[in-house]
């Protein structure tokens, strides 16, 4: 870090308002594991009843400096110096023994990934147990109740199923919510939260951040908040600490570290952010909205139905859509909203009960496997996860050559070159050829699995969440790539996702689903500055205000607010959520 920006560092370092007495208090913070040394001399304070976010890239070092508070780091394997304070007691000296009862009662916990965090083989209900165990309720019934309650109160509509669930017979998101849920049912003075809303829907997110919110003011709960969204940062955060490489770059209250950040860093990451810049991808978009009207893509009252313990359930539900070639459409809706099947039976992986969906004016249903097989050449997934999606005992050759091999596609020297082709258009080098998914970054690995799409140089690229698992400076890049993809070979982009500043900027068309169904389509500058339906208002509501998302115009739409624009009802609900 340049001198100056020390300087500003330690000018901006993040402190109790004044009239608030620090409750944590972190002082010159190291962590080495070995002789790597991932923390250097963080320092930051906490005051009761604030909230701090960590903010930074993968490596920067914020879950390491979380799990030092919490007293989770390896023993034997990581080393910590310094303080940390917690009610003016050092908790790094202190022994186990003294500190377990702080752990869970007074310093509550929210891990990221609810998958790896709760126990596949008990109930969930046997494990809140364990929580409401550290509550001063002697009573079963009622430490059962209060479980219930808290449960409702994070956005589990039936909290007794929830209580008698096993962890695979939920959804990450309802997951993600059950852990906040034994976070909060202490009533802790301070709760860690490693990326909480992550797995969320931008609807039950706000949700969750209002309820943290409302027991701050109403608990005195102080909030220590590790994230990588600084939108969220933004609206929900007192104070900021911006770190790279486990070093502060910045630090001080969140208006003034957004509202002019001092730190190359900070800047960086300020320019990331899709809502703050709404003329990032403006080039790249003028020559994409020159496209031609004709269509790619028509799904024209599609209707899938599943029998779920007995019960038909209708998961789409006369769905009609149209793709023009060469552009972006996007699909949005909370979790459960049917975008997930949608694309599944565009790419043939589901058949529909009724309608039809043609890709280049050919029908994908109804075909024989072999030709099935052949379209499904020109129409290629990426999807959400890119740590789970490549097999991580091939290399990255061999991965990116698969499709090539399985359709028999030129000899090996061809081959070997088109391999090269499409990692060099993901600006990748051929010096990771070789390496294995665990030897890549996370924005590395999703641009093999690009590179994995494009090698049969396919028309259409369906992208599940492919940006959600990524840091927002990573998130940037692979946008840049996608688009400039895009505008170089003409490729029509279906787009799910929840991140609804960045379809804003990034895609042409919107639908916008609920229950199965559309409720509202067509050019996305229509749709976010003039939205019809209550249930598209209450989405674009939800996004995080601090950044002015839904104030003027976010990129340069293809058509005027309105223009060609549908509404639609959702069903027995007249479109009100």
């Amino acid at each position: 870090m340049a001198p100056q920006d020390r300087l500003t560092a330690t000018l901006n370092r993040a402190e109790p308002a004044a009239g608030t007495t620090a409750l944590l208090r972190v002082d010159r913070l190291s962590v080495a594991y070995g002789d790597n040394r991932v923390v250097s001399d963080v320092s930051f304070e906490l005051g009761r009843g604030r909230s701090l976010a960590l903010i930074g890239e993968s490596g920067s070092g914020k879950s390491t400096i979380a799990r030092s508070v919490l007293r989770l780091l390896p023993p034997g394997i990581a080393r910590a110096t310094g303080r940390v304070e917690f009610d003016t007691q050092d908790i790094l000296s202190q022994p186990e023994r003294r500190f377990r009862p702080l752990r869970g009662r007074a310093i509550g916990f929210v891990p990221q990934d609810p998958g790896s965090s709760l126990n596949p083989v008990r109930t969930i209900g046997a494990q809140a147990k364990e929580a409401a165990a550290l509550l001063d309720e002697p009573s079963a019934v009622t430490r059962k109740e209060l479980i219930l309650e808290t449960f409702a109160q994070v956005g589990l509509d039936d909290p007794l199923r929830i209580y008698e669930s096993y962890p695979h017979q939920l959804s990450g998101g309802m997951l993600q919510r059950v852990l906040i849920g034994l976070a909060v049912l202490p009533r802790p003075r301070l709760i860690v939260a490693d990326e909480p809303t992550s797995a969320l829907d931008v609807t039950i997110q706000k949700r969750i951040l209002d309820l943290l919110s409302q027991l701050q003011r109403s608990l005195d709960i102080s909030l220590l908040l590790i994230t990588h969204d600084l939108a969220i940062a933004a609206e929900r955060a007192d104070s900021l600490v911006v770190l790279k490489d486990g070093v502060v770059q910045e630090a001080g209250s969140t208006a003034t570290v957004f509202a002019s950040p001092a730190s190359t860093y900070a800047r960086k990451l300020h320019a990331d952010v899709p809502a703050l810049n709404p003329g990032r991808y403006q080039e790249l978009q003028r020559r994409l909205d020159e496209t031609g009207a004709t269509p790619k893509i028509e799904a024209r009252r599609v209707t899938k139905s599943f029998t779920v313990d007995g019960a038909r359930l209708t998961a789409v539900d006369d769905v009609s859509f149209t793709v023009r070639a060469g552009t972006t459409h996007a699909l949005v809706g909370e979790s459960g909203s049917g975008k997930t099947t949608t694309i599944r039976l565009l790419l043939g992986l589901e058949q529909a009960d009724e309608g039809e969906i043609l890709v280049a004016g050919e029908q994908v249903h109804g075909r024989s496997p072999a030709s099935l097989r052949s379209a499904r050449r020109h129409l290629q997934l990426v999807y959400q996860n890119p740590f789970t999606s490549l097999d991580p005992t091939w290399k990255v050759e061999s991965l990116v050559r698969e499709p090539l091999d399985r359709y028999k596609i030129g000899d090996r020297r061809e081959r070997t070159d088109r391999v090269r082709e499409a990692l060099d258009s993901v600006g990748l080098g051929e010096h990771l050829l070789a390496r294995k998914p665990s030897a890549l970054s996370g924005g590395q690995r999703q641009r093999v699995a690009i590179a994995r799409s494009l090698v049969l140089r396919p028309d259409v690229i369906v992208l599940d969440e492919p940006t959600s698992a990524l840091d927002v400076s990573v998130q940037a890049d692979i946008v840049e790539v996608l688009l400039s993809l895009q505008a170089e070979l003409g490729l029509t982009y279906v787009f799910v996702s929840h991140d609804l500043a960045l379809i804003r900027q990034l895609a042409h068309s919107v639908s916008v689903m609920h229950r199965g169904r559309i409720v509202e389509d067509g050019p996305v500058g229509g749709i976010f500055d003039d939205p019809q339906e209550q249930y598209t208002q209450t989405l674009l509501e939800s996004i995080p205000a601090a950044l002015g998302v839904r104030s003027g115009s976010a990129r340069c739409a293809p058509s005027s607010p309105g223009a060609g624009r549908t509404s639609v009802p959702a069903a027995g609900t007249g479109g009100v959520a």
